[in-house]
């Protein structure tokens, strides 16, 4: 598997994801962020995140189609994947127990991987 196939599949989960926060934000957050993705008020920033995710998803996957920008794309999942991490460690006390275990690994490991990618894509 090259960077460019590794690229799209990161791409397309982090649209997967962003839909899904999205369309059930109650459902697919209520791990991450607790009771509070099931009510009103905390819905409107899981769907703002949700719309995020699917749009950087969207813009890389497109760069990737057009052949050149996909760097770029990638940069800005990884400050959003940064964001997303910094935010979480901050409020561990009030989140979910497996919250962390689960933010460290999906916005660490995206971060990390993002980190390769960007420089081994074109």
């Amino acid at each position: 598997m090259n960077a460019r196939s590794i690229t799209r599949l990161l791409a397309l989960g982090r649209l997967a994801l962003g839909a899904g926060l999205v369309a059930a934000p109650g459902r697919v957050a209520g791990g991450w962020v607790g009771g509070v993705a099931d009510k009103p008020d905390g819905q409107v920033l899981v769907v703002g995140l949700g719309a995020r995710d699917a749009a950087l998803g969207l813009g890389a996957l497109r760069a990737l189609s057009a052949g050149h920008g996909a760097p770029d794309w990638i940069r800005a999942g990884m400050i959003a994947d940064a964001a997303d991490l910094v935010a979480a460690v901050r409020a561990r006390d009030s989140l979910p127990p497996l919250a962390i275990p689960a933010v460290v690994a999906l916005a660490g490991g995206s971060l990390v991987l993002g980190a390769w990618l960007q420089s081994a894509v074109d």
